[in-house]
């Protein structure tokens, strides 16, 4: 049986659209890849994009893609609300048929390995793939960003686990790695108060007391004049979407501030979802098989 992987490479790119298509081409007309999704933020300034695939034409389209990124954006020119370290800030690997995480694991460190020695490009391996604890959590590997990495990576705590042990001059660092499927998922509020959405963001998320499984913080939407809580739920079956939500909106409260709406960024689990609508509808013995789509 065939093994399925999926890729969601985040790109420091939500602006230059004929930048981004040149990049997508990488996953374009592939044999044993397929481009499901791709969105692109310019406030974000980045783009997220979801493949699957079988691990070896994986591995060839996600190693094109990194080169053609490292070719087109440079960090020295690049502003946005999304915090960066990398052209190609971040590819996890997720396994989605007939695959294990150890394999998504074996994959990451393999395209870790070709990439660097092609382009150049430094590499950490983060979240499942870590190789010490205190590289596991993505926000902790990117502190400092892109301006701030190259004095960082001076210290042995954080030498790269592939390719040359300073960042790329405009590329920077890459982190990759194989974790559990994510939710991006974002809450609009009604007001241009970062303060307030900054807030809500440090009582939502794990590092500082929220839930467990919540990375979060307040961004700027420039051209809608409104802050946003912007998160990564790494495991929404233990943090599910509808308390995060429910929590945000009651924090919000506490500001005279209300909640305009939320988005997904990217695919997402249909149990997700399905819990959710359990939960705000109060369905009585309903069950993931009731989906007609699951049935078809």
């Amino acid at each position: 049986m065939n093994k399925i992987i999926e890729c969601v490479p985040n790109f420091s790119e939500g602006r230059d659209l004929k930048k981004l298509e040149k990049i997508l081409d990488a996953f374009r007309g592939k044999h044993d890849v397929k481009l499901l999704d791709y969105s692109s933020d310019e406030d974000h300034n980045r783009t997220v994009v979801t493949i699957v695939g079988e691990p070896d034409a994986l591995k060839s389209a996600v190693v094109e893609a990194i080169g053609k990124a490292v070719e087109l954006i440079d960090l020295t020119k690049h502003e946005g609300q999304h915090p960066r370290m990398g052209a190609v800030d971040v590819i996890p690997f997720i396994p989605v048929k007939n695959a294990t995480v150890e394999e998504a694991d074996a994959l990451a460190k393999d395209v870790a390995k070709e990439a660097s020695e092609l382009y150049g490009l430094p590499f950490f391996l983060y979240e499942k793939s870590a190789t010490a604890s205190h590289r596991e959590n993505l926000a902790r590997i990117r502190k400092g960003q892109f301006e701030g990495m190259k004095e960082k990576m001076k210290d042995d705590m954080w030498k790269p686990d592939f390719g040359p042990e300073t960042i790329h001059p405009t590329a920077g660092v890459t982190a990759i790695g194989a974790r559990m499927p994510l939710v991006a998922y974002n809450v609009n509020l009604s007001t241009n108060n970062l303060d307030i959405a900054t807030k809500i963001a440090k009582q939502v998320r794990h590092i500082n007391g929220g839930f467990r499984y919540v990375k979060a913080l307040g961004i700027e939407l420039e051209d809608r004049g409104i802050v946003q809580v912007s998160m990564n739920l790494t495991d929404y079956t233990k943090t599910s979407i509808y308390r995060v939500f429910e929590t945000i909106k009651m924090e919000a409260q506490r500001y005279g501030v209300s909640v305009v709406g939320s988005e997904i960024v990217g695919l997402i689990p249909m149990q997700a979802l399905v819990d959710t609508a359990d939960y705000y509808l109060r369905l009585e013995g309903f069950s993931f098989d009731q989906v007609l789509e699951t049935r078809l």
